[in-house]
């Protein structure tokens, strides 16, 4: 065995320590404390074994995606792969979700009590919703909002509301939204590499970005939408820099400020924006332009918010009272602070550490390695650093399986350093089915 294929070796026995770990003291927590609210740490998740309908799918696309993954990913048209991605992550998530069927895995879970199809209703008057959305953040205050309306800027539930009104009702809806937007989300990861690091990288990344494990949660919450805008946000912004194109920077702007009104977190996609324009810094000949255009895309979205009575700021400081007044001011920080790193592993697949090992060997011997690779790294490093800057925020104390999808998908292209890429493939393929067999996720 040669010598970096024993140190990705180490790679994942750190992971599985770290994942065992969690496990292992979280339920020690939980049990005798009852302090970590939920049933099967670090996820929130119940130990079930079962199968479901969506299981020979699931099963068939693991395999056909490991045999022959790799090879077309190498083959295809470009354009051709961009859709193929797209069609078979959609294929995959949906998939998993119908493990649990269609009620519990896709249509019931934006329907719960506590997410965003429960506030529609209130929603009948828009301006007016907007204007008095500060005024139902905090616990005690009349009419409070159900947790997930709370916890987000209103663009979360008035995309639910939109489709509401023009026809799209019910968690049924609301659910093929999630995932045919979601999905698109590895097609904007491929476009933003292709641009930043060359096409090789990127095809090498694609089986690994369309069969991560994360698809296991990318069905189940709104989280996937988020994910696949904020993607889309820095893709537009690689387009932009490395093409010159205003249009593109304008575009990427548009969505960045609609990332920042669907969810307060995603506020930390500007590492990745900043990562964007450091390593698109040579090719710019329009530089006022492109921040021109960009700044203005940028400005829209809080623009109309603002002038619609919402207060971005006032709501987060009301956000950051409502979060520590139910479970996130009782969830240990001295758990969540590493236990959320161990969720991350289980989204982004045993591949990704040895993944992540390789990206900082080609930062400690840049000289020495292609400046694509070394694009890529630093690509990847920016999500890392997003990630743990959102771990020690204490923002984010559990249910990081779905809250950080937005940054572990740029975690992912990491994989496209790996060699034997058919077995690392069929290790993420394998943990995926076995996270969706064995335990029921609450998204």
């Amino acid at each position: 065995m040669n010598r970096p294929l024993l140190r990705d070796l180490y790679a994942v026995v750190v992971a599985v320590l770290l994942v065992t770990a969690a496990v292992l003291v979280g339920r020690h927590l939980q049990l005798t404390y009852h302090n970590l609210f939920v049933n099967w740490p670090p996820v929130l998740a119940t130990w079930a074994p079962h199968v479901g309908p969506g299981t020979p799918a699931a099963v068939l696309v693991a395999v056909a995606g490991v045999v022959y993954g790799p090879a077309l990913a190498a083959r295809l048209r470009w354009r051709a792969l961009l859709v193929t991605a797209w069609a078979t992550s959609t294929v995959w998530i949906v998939s998993l979700a119908l493990v649990d069927g269609w009620q519990r895995g896709i249509a019931g879970r934006l329907s719960n009590p506590n997410e965003y199809l429960g506030a529609v209703a209130r929603f009948h008057d828009i301006p007016a919703a907007l204007r008095d959305f500060t005024h139902h953040i905090v616990l005690g205050t009349p009419a409070p909002w159900p947790t997930h309306v709370a916890g987000h800027p209103p663009a979360a539930t008035l995309t639910f509301v939109l489709l509401d009104r023009v026809g799209l009702r019910g968690g049924g809806w609301a659910g093929v939204w999630c995932i045919a937007v979601g999905a698109t989300a590895c097609v904007a990861v491929l476009v933003a590499v292709r641009a930043l690091a060359g096409e090789s990288l990127a095809r090498r990344a694609a089986p690994f970005l369309v069969l991560a494990p994360a698809a296991v949660w990318m069905g189940t919450s709104a989280d996937a939408y988020f994910t696949a805008v904020a993607a889309w946000a820095v893709a537009l912004l690689a387009l932009a820099v490395t093409g010159r194109s205003p249009w593109w920077a304008a575009a990427s702007g548009l969505l960045t400020g609609l990332t920042c009104y669907l969810s307060y977190g995603l506020t930390l996609v500007a590492v990745l924006l900043a990562a964007v324009l450091l390593l698109g810094r040579r090719r710019v000949g329009q530089r006022p332009l492109l921040l021109a255009a960009s700044l203005a895309g940028l400005a829209v979205v809080p623009a109309v918010f603002t002038l619609a009575g919402f207060d971005w700021w006032e709501a987060y400081r009301l956000l950051v009272t409502r979060y520590l007044q139910g479970v996130g001011g009782i969830r240990p920080y001295g758990y969540w602070v590493w236990a959320n790193l161990a969720c991350t592993v289980l989204i982004t697949g045993l591949a990704t550490a040895p993944g992540l090992r390789r990206t900082g060997a080609v930062l400690l011997r840049r000289s020495t390695r292609p400046p694509e690779h070394v694009r890529l790294a630093v690509l990847v490093s920016a999500s890392l650093l997003a990630v743990l800057a959102a771990d020690l925020s204490g923002m984010s104390k559990a249910e990081t399986e779905r809250i950080w999808l937005p940054f572990a998908v740029w975690l992912l292209p990491a994989c496209a350093f790996l060699t034997r890429p058919r077995a690392w493939l069929a290790a993420q393929v394998v943990l995926a089915l076995l996270l969706n067999h064995l335990l029921r996720t609450g998204w």
